[in-house]
């Protein structure tokens, strides 16, 4: 027991922060993903509706990465009323050449947010105009605030606008991000949020859309984050019917879980064929984005394989320790 590397929240966060690093590794596993080798098994979902909670255990092995993770992501979104975050967590690392375990990261969540945050600036980064430079973003919690930090490394945003259905946190949150170059304001009309970015992000648990596809101009750049369960939906399903584009991160877990599936469910998506993923485009497989013009839509779930890379780069920043 001694061997094993027991890291804490505070730990992790004085070592890892949103930055080029972490975007870069998220890219290398999504595109990792897509060359072939990694063995990622179905998401284990339970959803338990009568406390508004979930948990997430998700796994990938990479060939040539000395360890792979097993991460446990609960989501109480409840929470919040009794003045904890809504979500938490842990990984566990195990050796890829024993399967004996290396570390314990108790990460409470944090290495999850940031790679879901480094997802979304990958997200912006292939399919998102290169001069966006106006961002919106649909809710107000931890993860709203680190997609418009992720959105800033890799487009010069230097514009947005934040819708929550509590007008208060949304104002908040506002506040809080402005400056260093970034002015955000609130804006309580949804279609009009929608309509004023170049590149939208929905960082919500909701479980009918709010964004409607009437309300997407040419150029935009849709992020979806929130529907990591097959009960969610943040985007109107006709918001794939009329997207020019539309990349998934495992096309097998958004038939299941994400934006897709309530597209399929409605029967009006009729680009269900031959679905790009991002590590297709990021590899240059299939085509990004190929005139400014183009509405793109980005569904991102969560994947094991984003998990496996940011814990190894996390007991990376701790390698020299002794």
């Amino acid at each position: 027991m001694s061997d094993i590397r027991i890291l804490t929240e505070d730990q992790l966060r004085d070592r890892l922060t949103l930055d080029q690093a972490a975007v870069d590794v998220i890219e290398n596993a999504f595109a990792t993903l897509a060359r072939g080798g990694v063995v990622m098994p179905p998401i284990l979902s339970m959803h338990m509706p009568d406390v508004n909670g979930e948990l997430d255990v998700k796994t990938a092995y990479v060939p040539g990465l000395p360890g792979f993770a097993v991460k446990m992501s609960p989501g109480f979104f409840d929470n919040p009323r009794k003045g904890l975050p809504s979500t938490s967590g842990m990984m566990v690392v195990l050796s890829s050449d024993t399967g004996r375990v290396q570390a314990v990261l108790l990460d409470n969540g944090y290495l999850t947010d940031l790679r879901t945050a480094a997802a979304g600036a990958v997200a912006a980064r292939h399919l998102a105009r290169s001069d966006a430079r106006r961002a919106t973003v649909f809710g107000a919690g931890l993860q709203a605030r680190m997609q418009l930090q992720a959105l800033r490394l890799v487009r010069p945003i230097d514009q947005a606008v934040i819708w929550a259905r509590d007008p208060d946190k949304a104002a908040t949150l506002a506040q809080q991000m402005t400056g260093q170059g970034l002015q955000v304001s609130a804006q309580p009309d949804p279609e009009q949020a929608a309509r004023f970015g170049d590149i939208i992000v929905t960082t919500t648990p909701a479980t009918h859309p709010i964004l409607r596809a009437d309300w997407l101009r040419p150029g935009q750049h849709v992020t979806a984050m929130g529907s990591d369960q097959a009960g969610k939906n943040e985007l109107d399903p006709h918001c794939l019917d009329r997207a020019d584009l539309y990349v998934a991160d495992r096309i097998g877990q958004t038939r299941l879980m994400g934006e897709l599936r309530a597209a399929l469910e409605a029967g009006i998506f009729s680009g269900a064929g031959d679905l790009p993923e991002l590590g297709d485009i990021i590899i240059g497989r299939h085509p990004g984005r190929t005139h400014s013009d183009q509405i793109t839509i980005a569904d991102l779930t969560g994947t094991g394989v984003q998990d496996t890379a940011i814990a190894t780069h996390a007991l990376a920043a701790f390698s020299k320790d002794p």
